[in-house]
């Protein structure tokens, strides 16, 4: 699996946990209703991105790195097209 599949899961795991437990919260002291819902997303999605930069910063260099590796791949092809145009 790739770089940047498991970190994208990893994101998504840590967006549906924090829903759940702020969610479960929620349903403590609100009545359930798609304005609450809204705010139940919107702050799992802060705490999930905060969690992330947290403790994904490994993951996340290593997908920059992957990315890096295939531009610089596309970019190689590039210029072998680009130079082997320039031969006439």
């Amino acid at each position: 699996m790739s770089a940047f599949v498991r970190y994208t899961l990893a994101r998504l795991g840590f967006f549906v946990v924090a829903f759940v437990v702020i969610g479960g919260l929620s349903t403590i002291w609100l009545e359930w209703n798609a304005v609450t819902g809204l705010w139940v997303a919107l702050i799992s999605l802060v705490i999930s991105a905060i969690a992330a930069l947290i403790f994904l910063r490994g993951m996340r260099d290593e997908v920059a790195l992957s990315l890096k590796a295939r531009s610089d791949k596309m970019h190689e092809r590039f210029e072998a097209a680009r130079s082997a145009e320039d031969v006439d």
